[in-house]
This record gives structure tokens, C-alpha cells and sequence, in this order.
């Protein structure tokens, strides 16, 4: 019985280390070349405390276009300009989207925001929006005042408990926070007297 258990045990393991292989030439087969890595950790092994020149080095062997797992996350590596260039700029729109964090992905309607909305007409429209209608500057110089007025919130906050140790930190983020918001909702997410601050960076931080 210990016997049988024993070759399982060595069948399972085998199995372990060839399956990935079968799976790699079969979902991969369109991918650049790149060096093998290792089940789970993938070619994490493979870049050392200089991960530059280890790129470099493998650019050498498998061309300036390759192919690296980064454990479950399969990458691709551009290293000479021609290669950049055919990414960022002939086929930009083809690489313009990029995967959504799982702590992003798990907000309500993660699609909906500027950042990870994906990049078609409706980025573009959005960005557009930004550019000529809230971040002109003819706007900024009309909510010029809203910037004077939360710093002289903040000057007055630090004022009153100068006798106690402030976070200025966090009393930075939370000027900064208000600053966006009056810019586009014009409404203040953190009280004037920052007592809501704690729980508004605890809820920011975990995005």
C-alpha cells in the first residue's frame, strides 16, 4: 500500500512539472520567445538584484520582443526603440488598455472612472472634458480662490492644535482631496475641521 502510495505521489509530481509545459506551447503559441521559467514563480528567479542588465542579457538571446512570466502574470518585454516605437505609437490603440487591480475591480463600477476606463471613444471623451472644461487655465484661476481659502483651513487647523503633534501628512492629503473635489463637484469630502480625515484616508488608501 506504501508502495502504491509512493508512485502517486511521483506520478502527481511529474504531472506538476510537464503539465505547464504542454500549456505554455499550446496557449502561447503566438506569444514572442523567452526563457522557461519555473511553475508558479514563472522567470522571477531570472532577474537577480539587477533586473536591467538581466533584461538586456536576454534580449541578446531571445530578440528585442520576448516573453517573461512574472508568476501567473505573462509579460512582454519590448527593448529596442524600433519595438517601443510599434507599441506606444503605431499600434497604441491596440495596447492602450491595461488590466484592473482586484482592489479596484472590487469598488462599485470600476469601468466608470478615468482611470480604467478602457481606452476607446468614451477615455477619449472624458479626457477631453478634463482638458477644455475643468482644467483650463481660465478655470484654475476661477476657483484660485477655493485654493486660498483650504489652505487658510489648513494654516487655521494647525494654529488651533499647535500645542499637540499634528499629522501634516495627512492634513496635506486631505487640501489636496478637498482641492479635487471642490474642482469637480464643488464639495468638500473632508469636513473644514478634518474630523472625517481618518476614515477618508483609510477609504482613498485602500483604492
Amino acid at each position: 500500500m506504501e508502495a502504491i502510495h509512493i508512485f502517486l505521489f511521483c506520478i502527481s509530481l511529474i504531472l506538476f512539472f510537464i503539465r505547464p509545459k504542454f500549456l505554455r506551447k499550446s496557449n502561447t503559441k503566438n506569444l514572442p520567445p523567452g526563457p522557461n521559467g519555473l511553475p508558479i514563480i514563472g522567470n522571477l528567479h531570472q532577474l537577480g538584484p539587477r533586473p536591467h542588465e538581466t533584461l538586456s542579457a536576454m534580449a541578446k538571446e531571445f530578440g528585442p520582443l520576448m516573453t517573461l512570466k512574472f508568476g501567473s502574470v505573462t509579460t512582454i518585454v519590448a527593448s529596442s526603440a524600433e519595438t517601443t516605437k510599434e507599441i506606444l505609437h503605431t499600434h497604441d490603440q491596440t495596447f492602450s488598455n491595461r488590466p484592473v487591480p482586484d482592489s479596484v475591480a472590487t469598488q462599485p463600477h470600476p469601468e466608470g472612472t478615468l482611470a480604467w476606463v478602457p481606452g476607446d471613444h468614451s477615455w477619449r471623451n472624458r479626457r477631453r472634458i478634463c482638458s477644455t472644461q475643468m482644467f483650463t487655465s481660465q478655470r484654475l484661476d476661477l476657483l484660485q480662490h477655493f485654493r486660498h481659502k483650504k489652505v487658510h483651513q489648513l494654516i487655521a487647523h494647525i494654529n488651533k492644535y499647535k500645542d499637540t503633534p499634528v499629522d501634516i501628512g495627512s492634513l496635506a492629503f486631505a487640501t489636496t482631496l478637498n482641492l479635487i473635489s471642490n474642482t469637480i463637484f464643488s464639495v468638500d469630502i473632508v469636513d473644514p475641521d478634518f474630523e472625517q480625515l481618518r476614515n477618508s484616508r483609510n477609504l482613498f488608501g485602500g483604492l
